[in-house]
């Protein structure tokens, strides 16, 4: 299973400063989503950023994490506060497949 973790941008450049939700600094390749401004939220993996994101889904996934670590310490977090976001509605497709439907 593959995990992307939120960061937001610290600097300029495609080799940028971020932070991670903990406060740590990683230097991130933001070459998939070209430079991005100081502030905005991006979605890593491995050192690279995915995908641009806006604050709330940045907390969203940064809450599922979150309890993900809970669960891995032997602790049971509140799954409805952690995974709100994904209560009550159907699942979507990505944009990229809905066509082949």
């Amino acid at each position: 299973m593959c995990l992307g973790v939120p960061m937001q941008v610290l600097g300029p450049g495609l080799l940028a400063r971020c932070r991670d939700r903990s406060g740590r600094e990683h230097v991130v390749d933001l070459l998939l989503v070209g430079e991005q401004p100081a502030g905005i939220w991006v979605l890593t993996h491995l050192g690279a950023a995915r995908e641009v994101i806006d604050d709330t889904r940045a907390r969203h996934i940064g809450r599922a994490l979150e309890a993900l670590a809970q669960i891995g310490a032997g602790h049971v977090p509140d799954l409805d506060a952690a995974f709100g976001d994904l209560l009550g509605r159907d699942p979507e497709l990505p944009e990229f497949l809905k066509h082949e439907r």
